[in-house]
């Protein structure tokens, strides 16, 4: 882990990596596969025996995400998730989420098929695409069966 946050530091430039903003760093690279609210990397910090404030949090996660380690989302639930973004720069990979309207649970979509529809758009409209965010909301399969 010591290795992915040193790949990561030369990102910070002008601001200083502080033990606080090491330890978001930390939580999201022990949570990969999470989309983590300000209010789970908090209890994530509380029960690895850190003392930081949701206010630090709050700033740290608004800095990473400038300095474009992190990517905010929105789910639809009311609270803002972050996901880390690729350290690998060469791979330029979206994936999409499938969230659960009962659980709440996200799931990732590795299968992008949308760089065809990209090309026609920016062929068709003169748009220069350089994102996109795709969700799709249902029911996952483990609470289908209450639907």
């Amino acid at each position: 882990m010591k290795k992915k946050i040193s790949e990561m530091e030369s990102q910070f430039k002008e601001h200083r990596l502080t033990p606080q903003r090491r330890l978001v760093l930390e939580i999201f690279l022990e949570n990969k596969e999470r989309h983590l609210s300000a209010e789970e990397v908090f209890q994530l910090s509380r029960e690895k025996g850190e003392e930081i404030g949701l206010a630090t949090i709050y700033r740290t996660l608004e800095l990473l995400e400038a300095l474009g380690l992190l990517r905010k989302m929105n789910f639809g639930d009311g609270r803002s998730r972050y996901e880390l973004v690729q350290l690998d720069l060469t791979e330029h990979h979206h994936h999409h989420h499938l969230v659960c309207l009962s659980c709440s649970r996200i799931f990732e979509v590795e299968e992008d098929f949308l760089h065809q529809l990209e090309e026609i758009i920016e062929q068709k409209h003169h748009f220069s695409i350089v994102n996109h965010n795709l969700q799709f909301f249902g029911y996952c399969k483990y609470c289908r069966q209450d639907v």
